[in-house]
């Protein structure tokens, strides 16, 4: 393919990022904070000029492109979940769950411990669970419940969560972007998880002591109503649940009729206002959704028109070296993450290439492994329109853009995992 052809492929995602960076600068300004710029406008103007350029093909055949990949079933799969998260958020928030996880948590823990305290919770749930999507249904509206009641950063609390569900998505032995990595490089889970924590625990730990001075700069009220542990217990049950292996759609549906039941047995609400609550629920995602679906669309053009092909041979045709190849494997499953934002498909698409290329230059199957998933995990907790950030941004009522300054730790392994490459470290696996 031609740079000129090629480029032009992947010129909407080139679109995409500037009014990103225009959208991030602009919302930087405190003097102008408008409330309706939003990420959809981006989308839509990115995926009219994706249709508009596809040439060669009649208008309805770009219209079914761009439908397909709107349509896309793993993408209807996220859609339920946005829906789904969204109803259970209202219902929980209606009948008093997250206010009485909330006054719990300031209760039980030190105001100055709330932010490691998030952080810690959403590695260990992460973990456990394997998926970042679950951590962030889980815990995003408790965080942004206790950024509510102590007048706190909603945006940094959040962004706190996002961090640690990301900690697990990388580490954890059941997570899908851990299977695939190991699966296309050829190696052991367990070899994989040595290097990648001697990599990123390091990353983890700074974060963890920033985040511990940050804290100091929370104070929590003076006063808080007492703990109503009944109403806990839709929270309790999600995350065992999501903990013990349930799927997470399963999980959400389960606390849903669990908020419903507790919350007309306790009176706060009858069947017909929790059927209100849950519509006023499922509504607020429906920008997530809009969003999701552009995106979906727009990506699914470019790929069709080369743009992933062209960014893939471009990536591979000048390594000569050991340390270019590792950099080549980063930069690819970068790329392709930011054109699929899905860090599982992004890994999938460029395995088998970044096996031939270690198998080549000699990488470590077990570092090559870890690349793909650090850099990967890292790409997508940065991008303002991957699943987990929307999702995050939908249940805590901030805009993406408002949490991308205070992603700590997506941006701490991304360096980390750089610096690893650069310093050929660790040595045993370089």
């Amino acid at each position: 393919m031609s740079n000129k052809k090629g480029l032009l492929a992947l010129s909407p995602l080139f679109m995409l990022i500037v009014f990103i960076v225009m959208f991030t600068i602009y919302s930087v300004d405190k003097g102008k904070n408008e409330p309706n710029l939003s990420l959809s406008v981006a989308f839509m103007l990115s995926s009219i000029y994706a249709i508009i350029i596809s040439g060669g093909l009649p208008i309805t055949k770009r219209i079914d492109m761009f439908s397909r990949g709107a349509g896309a079933g793993n993408l209807m799969l996220m859609l339920w979940i946005y829906v789904l998260a969204g109803a259970f958020a209202a219902s929980a928030k209606s009948m008093g769950a997250i206010d009485t996880t909330v006054n719990f948590t300031l209760h039980y823990l030190p105001s100055d411990m709330l932010l490691p305290g998030l952080f810690l919770a959403a590695c260990f749930i992460s973990v456990s669970i394997g998926t970042s999507v679950g951590t962030v249904v889980a815990l995003v509206p408790i965080a942004a419940g206790i950024a509510h009641s102590t007048g706190f950063n909603t945006a940094l609390m959040t962004a706190v969560i996002v961090g640690g569900a990301y900690f697990g998505d990388n580490l954890s032995f059941i997570s899908d972007t851990t299977v695939v990595a190991t699966q296309t490089q050829g190696c052991a889970m367990k070899d994989k998880f040595r290097v990648n924590f001697a990599i990123v625990a390091p990353a983890a730990l700074i974060i963890l002591i920033i985040y511990f001075f940050l804290g100091n700069e929370i104070s929590a009220p003076t006063t808080v109503p007492p703990v109503e542990y009944v109403k806990m217990l839709p929270y309790l049950i999600v995350l065992i649940t999501a903990i013990a292996g349930m799927n997470v759609m399963a999980v959400l549906t389960l606390g849903l009729f669990l908020c419903g039941i507790i919350g007309m047995a306790t009176g706060d609400y009858n069947v017909y206002s929790w059927f209100s609550v849950m519509g006023d629920g499922v509504l607020g995602m429906g920008e997530l959704v809009i969003i999701a679906m552009m995106a979906g669309g727009m990506l699914e053009i470019i790929r069709e028109n080369g743009g992933i092909d062209y960014i893939i041979d471009k990536m591979t045709r000048k390594i000569n070296s050991k340390r270019g190849a590792e950099l080549s494997i980063a930069t690819l499953v970068s790329f392709v993450n930011i054109c699929t934002a899905n860090n599982t498909v992004a890994i999938l698409t460029v395995g088998s290439i970044a096996k031939k290329i270690g198998d080549k230059y000699g990488v470590d199957n077990r570092k090559a492994a870890s690349i793909l998933d650090t850099f990967s995990c890292c790409v997508q907790g940065l991008i303002p329109y991957g699943v987990q950030m929307l999702l995050a941004a939908g249940l805590a009522g901030v805009n993406p853009i408002q949490i991308l300054s205070y992603l700590y730790y997506p941006m701490a392994i991304g360096v980390a995992a750089l610096m690893s490459i650069l310093l050929r470290y660790p040595k045993k696996f370089s």
